[in-house]
């Protein structure tokens, strides 16, 4: 289990407000508001932003932090005893912070563009039938976001170097496939910021399954990776066929990974 320090809170704060920021910016600008809107939504563009501002900002400070900017990564992070609960809590309070300072980055710069969107907040799509369907497409989008955390940065047989492109790649295509049905928000971070900032709550009905959904899709990508990837081992042994010194290597991880796992 990984100590986390002040640079580390900093660095998830940052991260956070820059990608509500990104995100909101580019939500702002090419997602339709009305059915009287002169364009219509292109989530392919907003997919694409989406991929790579998060490989950017995991390529920043992933080594400081891990490069969380998600409560819910964080809280995958906790029940895989990958960081401890008290920084747990610290990194939430961060990134929740982050986010707000996102979005109200997004307004100080689009005040009037970002009004009909809400300066880049999330709702659920009349396409869908309401609040547990929206429930169940955050859940399905952080699922395939915290599955690829977990088997590529976590997973000590991964090539962690693909890790930032990975997850990255992974928001995007989630964003491109469910953000027409739900906005695409997978972090309650992100729902959060904008949110708040452009007082767009709408009650907890609508507001719930950007919590809920993400962190029952968190368990299930968890339980998933532990008992289906990894192994009851946590994925212990070198993979067939290494080098010899893949083999030492792997087992030194093996060791360290069995260590933090008492």
């Amino acid at each position: 289990m990984q100590d986390r320090g002040l640079a580390a809170y900093i660095a998830e704060l940052i991260g956070t407000m820059f990608l509500v920021f990104v995100i909101g910016v580019v939500v702002t600008l090419f997602v339709a508001t009305s059915g009287t809107s002169q364009t219509g939504s292109d989530f392919a563009v907003v997919g694409l932003v989406h991929a790579f501002v998060l490989f950017l900002l995991i390529i920043a400070f992933g080594q400081v932090s891990g490069g969380h900017f998600n409560p819910v990564i964080t809280f995958a992070a906790a029940v895989m005893r990958r960081i401890d609960p008290v920084d747990a809590v610290v990194y939430i309070l961060a990134q929740l912070s982050g986010a707000v300072l996102g979005a109200l980055l997004v307004k100080a710069i689009l005040l009037d563009e970002g009004q009909a969107s809400h300066y880049g907040a999330v709702a659920i799509s009349p396409l869908i039938s309401g609040p547990f369907a929206a429930a169940c497409v955050e859940g399905l989008g952080t699922f395939l976001l915290v599955l690829a955390v977990c088997a590529v940065a976590m997973n000590p047989r991964a090539r962690q170097e693909w890790a930032p492109f990975a997850i990255g790649t992974t928001l995007g295509f989630a964003v491109m496939i469910f953000g027409p049905l739900t906005g695409g928000s997978f972090n309650p971070a992100r729902w959060f910021g904008p949110a708040l900032i452009g007082d767009f709550f709408n009650g907890f009905s609508d507001s719930w399954p950007y919590v809920i959904g993400p962190l029952v899709g968190s368990i299930v990508a968890v339980l998933v990776y532990r008992f289906v990837i990894a192994g009851p081992q946590y994925a212990e042994g070198p993979e067939p066929a290494t080098t010899d010194v893949r083999g030492v290597a792997q087992a030194v991880k093996d060791a360290e990974v069995r260590e933090r796992n008492k």
